[in-house]
């Protein structure tokens, strides 16, 4: 009996999404990895909020509301009613959604009964669709837009042009994310982002590396090693990394020190773990590395 037993007990399959890794393990990357997002800007709140569990904390609508407040500058709590009444839980979400959908974030698979009732998928994707709007997208316009207004009173014969940080002119697809050629570097690969916000950021990330002999090819795999984190952090500020002891050192001790000094010197908050560089999840790595964006004036001028 117990041979039969046996031979009916399978062990559950492991489900991989489309960078190959285990659907539960990147979930729970991006949970911890928003939660610590959302909270940056929740603590600035008078008295400060705090999400301790993404998926229920936000059931109700109250917190949602009050993020947007934040990254907005809009009042909507206003219009919040509590209740444990769920018509009038659905309510208070509808009027974030409809908020977000006035700013044109997108919100396909993502309706106010999913978000009530916790669904993982459902809320994970609102709040990587916040994070890519509001801090990816306003922040590079708000870069581009510096450099704009700074580059206008230079000599273009001596400063390089707004449109190194901007997509090529033309065709959208067309836009090159790789660095520029180096020596015994392949051809460049066909565009991997679709989405334009994130192309800009890679690129600028490029910029910012790929002079200290860095390349960054994604926000993925180019990032394991810790050297892309630390690269950034010395195009921010050269004397807050030396980048030759860094060479010979372990990958998890480079991702350690890099996220000390961004913390403790550029006020960067460690959104990640350590080990979540071993195999990354690229929506975790942008949001974080987005937040280095705050010091792009340091960079740039």
């Amino acid at each position: 009996m117990q041979d039969l037993l046996d031979l009916q007990i399978k062990p559950a399959k492991t489900i991989n999404d489309h960078n190959g890794q285990p659907q539960d393990r990147r979930k729970a990357m991006q949970k911890r990895t928003f939660t610590r997002w959302m909270n940056v800007f929740l603590q600035r709140r008078d008295p400060p909020l705090k999400v301790c569990d993404l998926f229920t904390d936000i059931q109700d609508g109250r917190m949602l509301m009050a993020l947007l407040e934040e990254l907005s500058g809009c009042k909507l709590l206003y219009r919040f009613r509590s209740s444990s009444h769920r018509i009038f839980i659905l309510n208070n979400i509808s009027k974030a959604l409809a908020f977000l959908d006035d700013r044109h974030v997108k919100l396909v698979g993502i309706d106010a009964s999913g978000i009530a009732d916790g669904i993982p998928s459902v809320i994970l994707n609102l709040v990587w669709n916040i994070i890519l709007h509001f801090q990816v997208k306003e922040v590079m316009g708000g870069l581009r837009r510096h450099l704009s207004s700074s580059l206008s009173s230079l000599s273009l014969s001596t400063y390089p042009s707004t449109s190194d940080l901007s997509p090529q002119t033309g065709d959208s697809d067309s836009y090159t994310c790789n660095t520029l050629p180096r020596k015994g570097k392949k051809a460049a690969k066909e565009p991997k982002y679709h989405s334009k916000a994130i192309k800009t950021l890679l690129h600028w990330v490029q910029r910012c590396t790929s002079k200290y002999g860095v390349d960054v090819d994604d926000f993925g795999a180019s990032w394991s090693s810790g050297l892309a984190f630390l690269a950034l952090i010395k195009s921010i500020n050269p004397e807050l990394v030396d980048l030759r002891e860094s060479w010979s050192k372990e990958p998890t001790e480079n991702i350690q020190h890099a996220f000390m000094v961004a913390h403790q010197c550029l006020d960067v908050p460690p959104l990640l773990e350590p080990e979540d560089c071993n195999s990354p999840d690229e929506q975790s790595i942008i949001t974080y590395v987005s937040m280095f964006l705050g010091c792009h004036s340091v960079i740039d001028e």
